[in-house]
């Protein structure tokens, strides 16, 4: 059996963080593993505090995983700030990590800032450089490229300038009012467009947790990264279409509609 292990914060209400995490890993038919980064009270309405884990703490948990039950791939997403990504990055370094999927978290569905500011300056130094590819929505690709993105063609130039200057291949996730569910791979010396399916449903608390795990997923089970995406985005959006509706707010989606099971999909 493959492995993957999230570095993220745990989400309360379970649908996102290393919760969604664990559950796409799981039903990937891949062995998840977690270092939790920080603890949140949250919901589907929104996110009423964070407790960050100490830098001690999360490298003992990183070294814990790394000198056992190594990965075949790792997912990155909420660090609060920068101290916890030095810790991060040390260890990528040190046990030659692969397969690193980066999920810049800034903002949460709800509109909660999950990042200090202070911590941004540390994701593009340490973080974005160990990463395989980057999975940036529209506002997050804003900040990291510098750029205001507002139509397609500033999709492409964004997710160009951040893999050249950090060194990594780029996702640019189109789901921000510019083109629904398009997303642009720009991949080293390649680019590519990859088509989604539009899913009415408000109900999308976790998205980028679950996507970028799922790519996580792939990778640790050695499809190339165009594959893994495209796979990626089919499991996200039968996760959307099941249409489960939870909560008060954005709700969570269904992981379990699809399994992923040695390659074969079965209808859950």
């Amino acid at each position: 059996m493959k492995t993957a292990l999230t570095i993220a914060g745990s989400d309360s209400s379970g649908g996102a963080g290393i919760q969604a995490d664990i559950k796409t890993m799981t039903m990937h038919n891949v062995y998840a593993m977690s270092a939790v980064t920080a603890l949140t009270a949250q919901n589907t309405m929104g996110v009423k505090d964070v407790l960050a884990v100490s830098p001690a703490f999360l490298k003992e948990q990183l070294v814990c995983v790394f000198e056992d039950i190594f990965p075949d791939a790792v997912k990155i997403g909420m660090v609060p700030d920068a101290e916890l990504m030095k810790v991060i990055a040390d260890c990528l370094k040190q046990y030659q990590v692969k397969n690193v999927v980066l999920d810049p978290v800034m903002v949460a569905t709800s509109g909660s800032v999950l990042m200090q500011s202070e911590a941004l300056q540390a994701l593009k130094e340490e973080l974005l450089p160990l990463a395989t590819v980057t999975t940036p929505n529209i506002p997050e690709a804003e900040v990291l490229a510098d750029m205001e993105i507002k139509d397609v063609q500033q999709m492409e130039e964004a997710a160009e300038q951040i893999g050249r200057k950090y060194g990594c291949n780029v996702l640019v996730k189109g789901g921000h009012a510019i083109n629904d569910a398009n997303d642009f791979l720009w991949e080293k010396e390649t680019a590519q467009w990859f088509q989604g399916k539009r899913i009415e449903n408000p109900n999308t608390h976790g998205t980028g947790c679950t996507l970028s795990s799922a790519i996580a997923s792939n990778l640790a089970k050695g499809q190339t990264l165009e594959a893994a995406v495209r796979n990626a985005k089919e499991y996200l959006s039968s996760a959307l279409a099941a249409m489960l509706d939870l909560g008060k707010g954005s709700g969570p989606m269904n992981h379990m509609a699809k399994k992923i099971v040695l390659g074969e999909e079965e209808n859950a």
